[in-house]
């Protein structure tokens, strides 16, 4: 969690906020590619909370590299997802406005991921999906199933 996230929860506590979360998803010969997350020990897509001043392509760039271990070379947006609802294990309640975007070229260079964020990382058919932490997750995954 960012100093940005602890110094908001620290005056708030646990009432619900508005926060601005980031995803994007990432192909590979017809798969996608998920993180084991280490905050709810579940799969999901890789993404994060916006940082105060940043950019939301920054935010993509910034989460896929901590999340996926992945630096992201081209992208394109896809659709904002408003309606997500989460409250996190320890009571921390959100409403997340998620801009997503599809990630069209990554660099070639060995995985290295933010071990405090994720355990791991695969590549999974869409009709072999390990369970879905996150509803919102799952109503991504359901979107982009459209697409293919």
């Amino acid at each position: 969690m960012s100093d940005y996230i602890k110094d908001i929860r620290s005056k708030v506590g646990h009432m619900p906020l508005i926060m601005v979360g980031v995803g994007g998803a990432y192909f590979e010969d017809g798969k996608i590619l998920l993180q084991h997350r280490v905050d709810t020990g579940g799969w999901g897509l890789p993404g994060g909370y916006m940082e105060y001043g940043e950019r939301l392509e920054d935010t993509l760039k910034r989460e896929f590299k901590e999340d996926a271990g992945l630096e992201v070379i081209s992208y394109r947006f896809l659709k904002n997802f408003d309606q997500e609802f989460f409250e996190y294990p320890n009571g921390d309640k959100t409403q997340v406005l998620t801009p997503f975007y599809l990630i069209e070229k990554v660099a070639d260079k060995e995985v290295d991921f933010d071990k405090e964020e994720t355990s791991e990382t695969a590549f999974f058919d869409f009709d072999d999906l390990p369970e879905i932490h996150f509803d919102s997750h799952k109503k991504i995954l359901a979107y982009l199933k459209t697409l293919l």
